[in-house]
This record gives C-alpha cells, sequence and structure tokens, in this order.
C-alpha cells in the first residue's frame, strides 16, 4: 500500500510540473499594429503610485473649444513601395508641399488609394508627422511634414527622424517640437467608441506655448523623455502668460488627473470625456509639441485604417473640434485640461513616477 501511495504522490508530482511548466493556454497576447511597443515603454507604462505631481497650471484655451492633431499611421508592410522626395514648403502657407523638390528621402510602403494633400489634411499646414511599418515587419521610419497628393504617386516630405523598432521602447520620432513619437501615445481608430472599453495607453498633447510652456537657459524649455523643445522657444515660451508658468511644465512633460481628484466631482457632460478623463487619470499624456495658437490639442490617428475624428463624430454625433468653447464637448475638455498636474519625478528610472502601477501593465507583444 505505502508503494501506491508513493507512486500516486510521484505522479501528482510530474502531473503538477508539467502543468506549471506550460503555457497559460489562450494566453492573450498583444498586437503591435493596435499598440506598439514594449510594455514598459513611456508609452504603455500607467501612472505609478509613488507619482509626485504639482499643478499644471494651464490656462483656458480661448481660439477654440478644441482641436486635434492628426498622426498619420501607416502600418502596411506589404503595400506597395512609394517613393518619398524632400519638399521644401514646410509650415509655409504660401508654398506648395506636393512638389517634388529635393533628392529622395527614402522608400515606404503605401496603399496606393492612401492620399494626404489639402483637400483632405486638417487645417492648413498641419504638423503631417507620419510613421511607416516597413517590409521587414519591425522597422519604423518618421517623417514631417508628409504629403501624398495624388494616388498612387510619389509622396513628398522634408525631415527624417530615427528608425525605431515596433517591438522596442519607441519613444522618438516625428513630434518635431519635442523630438517625441509619431505613433506612440496616438489615439487609434477604435479606442474612443465604449465606455465599457477604457483606452489603455499614455496619450499625447499639444499646448499653446506662450502661455503655458515654461522656458530658462538650465532646462532649456524641455524635460524628460523630450530630445529637446521648439527652435523658438527661448523668445515664445510664456511670453503670453498672465501670471509666471509653472517651472514645470516644459516640452516632453508627463501631464495627469492625479488619483486625488475625484473624477465625478467634476461632472462631465458626454460619454467620451469621461472616458478620456480615465486615460489621464490611468496613464497620463505627454506635451508633445506646440498649437502655435490660443487651443488645446489632442493627438489622434489618421491613416488607412480609418480616421479617428471620422469614427468619433460618427459614434458620438458631433465633432471632435469645436470652435466654440460652449458646448458640451468643450467644457469637459476644460474640466480636463484645467485639472492636469505635472508629474514631476517621471523619469528614465521611474517611468510614471514609479511603484506600483494605478493599473496593469500591458500584455506582452504577439512577437512573429
Amino acid at each position: 500500500m505505502k508503494m501506491i501511495s508513493n507512486l500516486k504522490n510521484l505522479l501528482f508530482l510530474l502531473y503538477c510540473g508539467l502543468i506549471c511548466a506550460s503555457p497559460v493556454s489562450g494566453q492573450e497576447k498583444r498586437d503591435p499594429l493596435k499598440q506598439p511597443f514594449s510594455s514598459n515603454s513611456i508609452w504603455n507604462m500607467p501612472i505609478g503610485s509613488d507619482a509626485k505631481y504639482v499643478p499644471a497650471e494651464l490656462e483656458k484655451a480661448m481660439a477654440a473649444g478644441m482641436t486635434i492633431d492628426e498622426d498619420i499611421i501607416v502600418l502596411k508592410p506589404d503595400a506597395p513601395l512609394t517613393e518619398i522626395f524632400t519638399n521644401y514648403a514646410g509650415w509655409n502657407r504660401e508654398k506648395d508641399r506636393c512638389q517634388k523638390e529635393g533628392p529622395l528621402l527614402f522608400s515606404a510602403p503605401i496603399p496606393d488609394n492612401f492620399v494626404v494633400n489639402n483637400s483632405n489634411w486638417d487645417g492648413l499646414t498641419p504638423n503631417s508627422g507620419i510613421a511607416f511599418l516597413m517590409p521587414d515587419g519591425r522597422t519604423i521610419k518618421q517623417t514631417q511634414p508628409f504629403a501624398r497628393c495624388i494616388a498612387g504617386e510619389n509622396g513628398t516630405s522634408q525631415y527624417l527622424f530615427e528608425d525605431m523598432d515596433i517591438y522596442g521602447d519607441g519613444y522618438y520620432g516625428a513630434h518635431g517640437g519635442s523630438g517625441l513619437s509619431a505613433i506612440g501615445g496616438a489615439l487609434r481608430v477604435g479606442e474612443l467608441v465604449d465606455i465599457n472599453q477604457p483606452i489603455k495607453h499614455v496619450l499625447k498633447i499639444n499646448v499653446f506655448g506662450k502661455k503655458n510652456l515654461y522656458y530658462d537657459e538650465t532646462t532649456k524649455g524641455f524635460r524628460w523623455p523630450a530630445k529637446r523643445a521648439d527652435g523658438y522657444a527661448a523668445n515664445n515660451y510664456g511670453t503670453e502668460r498672465k501670471k509666471p508658468v509653472n517651472r514645470e511644465c516644459r516640452m516632453g512633460a508627463l501631464v495627469t488627473l492625479p488619483s486625488f481628484i475625484s473624477l465625478d466631482s467634476l461632472q462631465f457632460e458626454t460619454i467620451p470625456g469621461r472616458i478620456l478623463a480615465q486615460a489621464f487619470r490611468d496613464y497620463g499624456a505627454y506635451i508633445v509639441d506646440d498649437t502655435a495658437w490660443d487651443v488645446y490639442a489632442i493627438v489622434a490617428e489618421w491613416g488607412p485604417d480609418g480616421r479617428v475624428a471620422d469614427e468619433f463624430e460618427k459614434k458620438w454625433g458631433f465633432s471632435m473640434k469645436q470652435s466654440s468653447k460652449q458646448t458640451p464637448w468643450s467644457r469637459d475638455m476644460d474640466r480636463i485640461f484645467l485639472n492636469l498636474h505635472v508629474v514631476v519625478d517621471n523619469s528614465l528610472q521611474s517611468i510614471g513616477g514609479g511603484g506600483k502601477p494605478l493599473v496593469s501593465l500591458a500584455a506582452e507583444l504577439d512577437e512573429p
């Protein structure tokens, strides 16, 4: 009987060992095309329990209720390779971004029917930062300001940025004011449509530099993880401020709605406003560019897979872009932006402020 008992114990231990050594059945992996970069990237790391805050003290935007800045995201590695040539128009409204004016920058896969020109881009001279997934399925190439004015023809742009790996940290790219990514942190298609599906990554915003960003010769107007501030920052940032700018509010700042502010107490009037507020609570947003006029902007996707602005209006019945301050959505944006705080201990050693993340880390990537 003792031998039988020992045999049962041995079989049990072997069975347990096999179960424990096996991967969890059906374990969900993250799609890098929907949510790129490593789980501990700045774009995926939640706010931490050790985060230290100071009020950002953003001034109320008065020129419009809300605007967007569209990151162009083209993750079609099998699309036809398209040549992208140099164009020098930049942000000059008197010049044409469509013309090939200089040497070949690079070639990238772009669906033939995808165009970016003044008939469909947002604004007169948008930032037009673009991120391409190259044919190797890993390399992200970024440039700005991108245009592709005729379907099936070449594209144009001016500035190139360092390559990123879609499975890596992905910090940097084609947001010229900060040097930060043109894909990480973008509000993606399918993310702002359901109150029961929270946004699960860090966001990106632009603010009016003349009223809200700090510059001095020590900080040069930026903070980690930004690589820089705008080239005009020294004579621009904070120059139209009614009171001194908070020194912590610089290009690259991580801003959040801290946990000591009750989201319910802010009395949001729209469902998407409340969804965004939760994302600002859980993950925060990086300041990545200057709006260059007295508005707020959130960075959102536009690409072959759709346009957040179109999806938003179809779902909620009103536009993300509001000229009037006197709309429910505009008032909700004031509720968010005027209550933002800077995470002052955000650093490479303590992304999100460190400590225990407020929500679970993103799942591991589904690597090939």
